[in-house]
């Protein structure tokens, strides 16, 4: 039995198709509501909430791996839930900003969760991805209502990657051998600007999208209202503000586990191109 968290969202829903597409066996998808959870053909639903860790352990009665995303709840407390399950194989999203930026406090948040999950007993595969391109979909409420952009650091390239290319890691490390206790560096196939992912967007919508370049500090006043001062400060560090050598690296990994080529940015947004309507 594989338990799927964060099922419903932008790499667990994924995650959970490829699974099902692959015959990878019982799965499981953990969901605050079953009654409004979709899950292919055959995925149980199971009632859970990550924030409340005592609601796992009937989701992981019988489970064997976990997909788990991290920093949602008490990541010590589930992960310890899943070791007393018998859970033998952890796959942790965790954050490419460990190894670029391991000053930054959400970077040394996902560290402390790594080193809990490799002293747990159980085998693990860790995945570090970069910027999703899903964070596009920030954007979404402005391009439908006002058709515009507005952000910082408009020319700074940035390695995207397509969630499902996340996903994708994930079935593999999951199902298959080879691939435990490893550490994955995940990127896109090419640096995209924010001003690139706009008029990308705008394409596949066929319309106009203006954008603009706004300071640090405006950008951090309108994230630090839903993110925190701290979060906010790391987010535009991760962006732009403090780029350097390590985070615009862009890698091949995905691709030499997955056998196939990264999905694109445009392919992402072609994908998604009802959200921005």
């Amino acid at each position: 039995m594989i338990l799927v968290t964060g099922a419903t969202g932008n790499v667990g829903s994924a995650l959970l198709q490829e699974l099902q597409a692959f015959g990878a066996g019982p799965l499981r998808g953990l969901t605050r509501d079953t009654a409004r959870a979709v899950f292919p053909e055959g995925v149980e639903a199971f009632a859970g909430d990550l924030v409340q860790s005592a609601s796992l352990e009937p989701a992981l009665e019988g489970v064997r791996s976990l997909f788990l995303v991290s920093r949602v709840g008490s990541d010590a407390e589930i992960i310890e839930a899943a070791r007393r399950a018998g859970v033998e194989h952890v796959v942790l999203v965790s954050s490419i900003s460990v190894q670029t930026h391991p000053h930054l406090g959400p970077a040394g948040e996902n560290l402390t969760v790594e080193q809990l999950l490799k002293g747990s007993g159980m085998t693990w595969t860790i995945l570090r991805p970069t910027q999703f391109a899903s964070n596009a979909l920030w954007w979404a409420g402005t391009i439908r209502e006002h058709g515009t952009v507005r952000v910082p650091y408009a020319n700074v390239g940035l390695p995207t990657i397509h969630p499902a290319d996340i996903a994708s890691v994930a079935r593999v490390a999951l199902t298959e051998s080879g691939h435990q206790a490893r550490t994955y560096a995940l990127t896109g196939p090419e640096r995209v600007t924010a001003r690139q992912q706009v008029g990308t967007i705008a394409a596949v919508l066929g319309r106009e999208v203006s954008f603009a370049e706004i300071s640090r500090q405006e950008a951090h006043r309108q994230m630090a209202v839903f993110l925190g001062d701290e979060v906010a400060d790391a987010v535009l560090d991760l962006t732009g503000g403090d780029v350097n050598d390590e985070l615009l690296t862009v890698r091949d990994t995905a691709s030499q586990i997955i056998g196939a080529p990264a999905r694109t940015f445009e392919q992402w947004a072609a994908e998604n191109a009802a959200a921005f309507r």
